[in-house]
C-alpha cells in the first residue's frame, strides 16, 4: 500500500525567502503526523503545498497515491488555521452544502451533521446563521465541515486556537476517532503538549528545512540523564539539604517538589541514591525528553537550516536519540 503523503525534494521560494527548503516527508497510511515549528517555519506554507493551493518550484509531492491533492480532493478533508465560512449560510445548510460538494448523500450528510454538532456541543444552532457564531463555534463547524465526508486523509491547521478547555477535549476525542476509522491525520500545531498527546509521529520543521522526523514512541524512550525530577514524601522536608549531594548542580522548586540538575558526567544511579538518603521520596525519576525543550534550544540556538538540524541532532544523540532527519 502506497504511503498517505510522499514528499520529494519539496522547494518553494517568494523573494529571497525559501519558505519551504528540500523537505522530504512520508507520511504511512493511517497514522497521525504532527507537524510543528515555530510561527513562520513554513509549516502552513507546505501544507499549501500538499493541497495544492501553492504549487513547488522544484521536487514533487504525491497524495493518496496521486500525483496531485486535485485528482483526490473529495478524499481529503482541510481545516485551515484561517478559518472561512459562508458568512449569510445557516449552519445546516452549509455542512450540508459542503458534503455534497464531497460526494455525500443529503440524508447521509445530514445524519452525520447532526450527529457531529451533538457531539461538539452545538445542538441548537443548526438553524443560526454562521455570521452569528461565536468564533469558537464557528471553528466547530468548520472541523464538522472537514470531517462530514470521512476523508482518507484529515490535515488539520492548528486546530484548537482559540478554543475553550472543554471544546479542545471534545475535539481532540473526534480526532482521534477519524484515526481510528483509518484516516491519515497531519496536524499542524505550536502547542508541544497537544503534539505529545495525539501524534504517533513528529516532525519538526525550523527556517523551511525538517530538522526532526520522529516516531514519538522513540522520543519518549529519550530521557535526560542530567534532570532528575524528585517528589518528597513529606511536603513540608527542607529540599535545601539537596544542594550537598554529591554531584547536584542546581536545585529548583516546583510545585510538586522541585528539578535537580547534576553535573557533567555524574553518574544518576549514584545521584539518586545519595538524594533518596537525604529525604524520603514520593516520587524520584530521570526526566524524559519533552518536545518543548527540544523546540526551545532549537529555536533560541538559531542559525541556517543546516547547523540547526546538526545542533538539533547532536542534543537528542547526547540524551540517547534515534536519529533526526534533516
Amino acid at each position: 500500500m502506497s504511503a498517505a503523503l510522499e514528499i520529494d525534494s519539496v522547494v518553494k521560494v517568494f523573494g529571497t525567502v525559501r519558505a519551504v527548503d528540500g523537505l522530504n516527508l512520508v507520511v504511512p497510511r493511517g497514522s497521525m503526523c504532527g507537524v510543528i515549528g515555530p510561527s513562520g517555519a513554513g509549516k502552513t506554507t507546505a501544507i499549501r503545498l500538499i493541497l495544492s493551493i501553492l504549487f513547488p518550484d522544484a521536487g514533487s509531492l504525491k497524495v493518496l497515491g496521486r500525483k496531485s491533492a486535485l485528482d483526490a480532493k473529495d478524499q481529503i478533508g482541510y481545516l485551515p488555521e484561517e478559518r472561512g465560512v459562508y458568512r449569510k449560510m445557516r449552519v445546516d445548510a452549509f455542512l450540508l452544502y459542503i458534503a455534497q460538494l464531497k460526494g455525500v448523500p443529503r440524508e447521509q450528510a445530514q445524519t452525520r451533521a447532526a450527529r457531529l454538532l451533538s457531539r461538539l456541543g452545538l445542538d441548537d444552532v443548526g438553524s443560526r446563521r454562521c455570521e452569528d457564531l461565536s468564533k469558537g463555534m464557528l471553528q466547530r463547524v468548520q472541523f464538522i465541515a472537514a470531517v462530514l465526508h470521512e476523508p482518507e486523509l484529515l490535515i488539520l491547521d492548528e486546530p484548537f486556537s482559540g478554543l475553550d478547555p472543554v471544546s479542545v477535549r471534545l475535539l481532540k476525542g473526534l480526532i482521534t476517532e477519524q484515526q481510528q476509522r483509518g484516516a491519515t491525520i497531519l496536524f499542524s500545531t505550536h502547542v508541544m503538549a497537544h503534539a505529545e498527546e495525539l501524534c504517533d509521529h513528529i516532525v519538526m520543521i525550523h527556517k523551511g528545512r525538517k530538522v526532526l522526523d520522529e516516531p514519538m514512541s522513540a522520543l519518549r524512550r529519550q530521557f535526560d540523564p542530567r534532570r532528575i525530577r524528585f517528589e518528597p514524601l513529606d511536603m513540608n522536608a527542607d529540599l535545601g539539604a539537596l544542594g550537598a549531594v554529591a554531584g547536584v548542580e542546581r536545585v529548583l522548586r516546583t510545585d510538586e517538589g522541585c528539578d535537580i540538575g547534576l553535573a557533567e558526567g555524574v553518574d544518576p544511579a549514584i545521584a539518586i541514591r545519595g538524594i533518596v538518603g537525604q529525604i524520603a521520596p514520593a516520587r524520584v525519576e530521570i526526566q524524559r525528553l519533552r518536545l518543548e525543550d527540544v523546540f526551545v534550544r532549537l529555536v533560541t540556538e538559531g542559525g541556517a537550516g543546516a547547523e540547526s538540524a546538526q545542533a538539533l541532532r547532536t542534543h537528542l544523540q547526547g540524551l540517547g536519540g534515534e536519529g533526526v532527519g534533516a
